[in-house]
């Protein structure tokens, strides 16, 4: 147990990752609020342009950023450890060069504007909810044991997908034309939050085991998230037993308990404290969680 003021400290962390993404869309961005990275380049001065894929989107903003990071760092005494390994949690481990007790975990997750209703995001993962979540002593798959973090954090970074750049193949440009390469993306909003604020009550991806955020903008900047009313304690609890609890549906037969209702109806509490934000929307920009 660490015997320090978690809420101060967490409160002093809070308010230095906020001043701290406020700076970040600027640093992006150039002023059409286009991305400022255009490609790669090589020794014959080549320039070659980045795909849509959002997995290298994703990598190439974390190394644009790390600078950054570096000095926000400093800027406040902290030690940064990234992630040993490329699969492990979280990103980027902050502890304080005063007191080592005091470590926060930092994922940054992206995402970008659903074409179909721009009030909507394409939703975040965020992070495990297996073996180092419930056993939260355990050293797989993290980087120090979940216990041993104050808190865990999101910086998160929505983006517009550009119409002219939508496109899975590289074009090669000379290095005289770097301002005719169009950005892939542009239009930033950065944001830092605990990740449970942001957390929905589904998987955020089909083979594995992720912890889906909510989709709506406005929630996800607020923080009302499907556990806004009941917690972190509730959210870990959900988290922790998701798929693994069984219960009798109203068909007789046995199914397992994925979704917040029904687990707070299994643990004996109001389902109104069941926060339904939207998490996913349907094309005609209704939400399906009403």
């Amino acid at each position: 147990m660490i015997n320090i003021d978690k809420d101060k400290f967490k409160l002093e962390f809070k308010n230095q990752l906020d001043e701290f993404v406020e700076t970040l869309k600027k640093y992006v961005s150039d002023s059409e609020n286009q991305w400022t990275i255009k490609g790669f380049i090589d020794v014959f001065q080549n320039i070659y342009s980045i795909s849509s894929d959002t997995k290298l989107l994703s990598k190439i903003l974390e190394i644009h950023l790390f600078p950054k990071f570096l000095e926000f760092a400093h800027k406040n005494n902290y030690e940064i450890i990234l992630a040993t390994h490329q699969n492990w949690y979280p990103d980027i481990s902050f502890i304080s060069k005063s007191n080592p007790k005091i470590k926060f975990a930092v994922d940054l997750k992206t995402t970008y504007l659903l074409d179909e209703n721009p009030d909507f995001c394409n939703g975040f993962t965020l992070g495990s909810h297996g073996t180092y979540f419930t056993d939260r002593n355990s050293k797989k798959n993290i980087q120090f044991p979940y216990n041993d973090y104050l808190a865990h954090y999101c910086v998160g970074i929505i983006y517009s997908r550009s119409e002219l750049n939508r496109l899975k193949e590289t074009k090669i440009y000379k290095l005289i034309e770097l301002e005719k390469i169009p950005s892939v993306i542009k239009n930033f909003t950065f944001f830092a939050c605990e990740k449970w604020t942001i957390a929905s009550d589904k998987s955020g991806s089909g083979n594995t085991a992720n912890i889906g955020s909510i989709q709506k903008i406005s929630d996800i900047l607020a923080g009302n998230g499907v556990f806004k009313y009941l917690g972190e304690k509730w959210f870990d609890d959900y988290w922790m037993n998701y798929g693994k609890i069984t219960i009798i549906g109203k068909d007789g037969k046995q199914k397992k308990i994925v979704s917040l209702p029904d687990f707070l109806k299994f643990r004996g509490k109001d389902e109104t404290l069941y926060n339904p934000r939207a998490s996913k929307i349907n094309l005609k920009g209704g939400n399906e969680n009403k």
